[in-house]
């Protein structure tokens, strides 16, 4: 776990002057490994980096977040909010009264030009009544869902399938078979294939593509290539991490890192 700061709860929203307008814009530099602790708000939140990488973990699943996306984060959902490396969080707080989108869980959208350019439009606070409630009209009408899958590894409860993911999270284009690693940490392979399918619920390999995926998600927002991200990574070519990416997340590294 990386470094933990106090959560952004309703206090920083308040003092932003909430209850005088429908929207606020927070902003958030963050460290890469400095996550806010678990927390939960009264009001909508749509998270946002508008630099780096961010994540958020809530409802069991972790959204990993290049500046292209961004998670709506219903009122009232439990989640705790991270980077990966140097990133700038902005967020937007809506209240639920007056907010026309119902959606009950959270909800990746995409994040166009136009979106961007109106998040950082919004958080000036010179704007005046008619001015603001115009743009935060077209946020809302720009807030269009994305079929995007969450990159999901989490970490065996087994010390010694725990020791082979956390080899792999430091090295993800390590090729050690499971016989081999078993041979290391003091298993058989069929043990440690035994324990990632009982504390992962996936089987090793299914595991590691994530755990690589997760690992290649920040470089890409960094704007790495896609063929040193597969090097990087563990993938013999880019066709075959392109294939794994779309195979897992639902869409090609190209579309997921749109500028």
């Amino acid at each position: 776990m990386g470094q933990e700061g106090k959560p952004l709860g309703g206090a920083l929203v308040a003092a932003a002057g909430l209850a005088e307008s429908a929207v606020v814009v927070g902003s958030f530099a963050m460290d890469g490994g400095q996550w806010f602790r678990r927390h939960r708000h009264e009001h909508h939140q749509l998270a946002w980096a508008q630099r780096g990488v961010l994540a958020v973990r809530a409802t069991g699943n972790t959204w990993v977040l290049p500046p292209s996306m961004a998670l709506w984060i219903p009122a009232g959902t439990a989640h705790a909010t991270g980077a990966a490396g140097p990133a700038l969080f902005r967020s937007l707080y809506y209240l639920p009264d007056s907010c026309p989108v119902d959606w009950s869980a959270p909800t990746v959208v995409g994040v166009s030009p136009l979106l961007r350019e109106l998040i950082s439009y919004l958080a000036d606070d010179t704007l005046d009544a008619a001015a603001r409630d115009r743009a935060e009209a077209v946020v809302l009408d720009q807030l269009r869902p994305v079929s995007v899958t969450t990159v999901l590894a989490p970490m065996p409860r087994d010390p010694r399938a725990r020791r082979v993911a956390e080899a792999l999270r430091a090295d993800p284009a390590d090729e050690r078979t499971l016989a081999q690693w078993g041979a290391q940490v003091g298993a058989s392979g069929r043990t440690l294939a035994r324990a990632f399918v009982a504390d992962t619920g996936m089987p090793y390999g299914q595991w590691r593509t994530r755990a690589r995926l997760q690992a290649a998600m920040p470089l890409l927002a960094a704007g790495a290539t896609v063929a040193a991200v597969a090097a990087r990574v563990g993938y013999a070519s880019p066709s075959a991490f392109v294939a794994a990416f779309r195979r897992t997340v639902g869409v090609p590294p190209g579309t997921y890192f749109a500028p």
